[in-house]
């Protein structure tokens, strides 16, 4: 006797269309999504015109495809920050922090900034006032572009093409060919820099949170001012800085 797999419930198929969406890393249409899903046009599209009501989706400006909506990045961002594992990644920004003795963070990527999730800061009376939940430019910093360097090309291409590349110091990357070989060096090196790109004399460096499927949705950094280290001295702890990033991902991976 032929067993047939449960019916999914519309909910069922809201969120596996929200995650199809998501997974996709560009805008698609209702009708790709049915296609890959193997569910009916109608179904497909009455789910993204429902989704789309409550902000889980929205729709590109020409209103033919859908990425995902504000609801949706908050509801990610959310689980992230308030996880239940966040005291351990705590605890491993904390140690980082001790160690190097200079502030360390957390990001994650919404869109085109980046947004911190954790930040240890450092006993030093010269501070960066920037609390969780702060937003930072994507093309400036050393988490973000970081994050730029591990997108698919296309992604990537994109993004940029819609980003103002806004300088903030004299440092700023704002030449799209200097950024783009700057996320190459990125993608060889396999760490990120800030050279006072953002902040005037304030130098940073970050490694990826890799997931064991390769992608890179969360990163670490440490920062500080260059009148009490050099880049070249950050440099220095990237081997501490990769094992807490690997230790990071051990929490939210395994």
């Amino acid at each position: 006797m032929t067993q047939h797999p449960p019916a999914q419930s519309t909910l069922t198929r809201g969120f596996i269309i929200a995650e199809a969406v998501v997974q996709a890393e560009r805008p698609v249409s209702s009708a790709y999504l049915a296609e890959l899903l193997d569910l009916p046009k109608a179904t497909v599209h009455r789910i993204c015109q429902q989704l789309e009501s409550d902000g889980i989706l929205q729709r590109e400006p020409d209103g033919k495809r859908f990425l995902g909506g504000r609801r949706l990045r908050n509801l990610a961002l959310a689980t992230l920050s308030n996880s239940t594992l966040s005291a351990a990644r705590h605890a491993i920004l904390q140690t980082l922090s001790e160690a190097v003795g200079e502030t360390c963070n957390l990001t994650a990527l919404d869109g085109d900034e980046i947004i911190y999730l954790d930040r240890v800061e450092s006993n030093w009376p010269y501070r960066i006032h920037l609390p969780v939940g702060s937003r930072l430019p994507i093309h400036c910093t050393a988490t973000g572009k970081l994050f730029l360097a591990h997108m698919k090309a296309a992604r990537r291409k994109r993004l940029l093409n819609g980003l103002n590349l806004t300088g903030h110091t004299a440092q700023t990357l704002t030449d799209p060919l200097q950024l783009e070989a700057e996320l190459a060096k990125i993608t060889q090196d396999g760490f990120g820099l800030d050279r006072g790109e953002y902040i005037e004399g304030m130098v940073s460096i970050s490694a990826p949170v890799i997931a064991p499927d390769g992608q890179v949705t969360l990163a670490l950094a440490i920062h500080a001012p260059e009148t009490r280290k050099s880049l070249a001295e950050l440099r220095q702890y990237l081997p501490a800085l990769r094992h807490a990033a690997a230790k990071v991902a051990d929490c939210e991976y395994v």
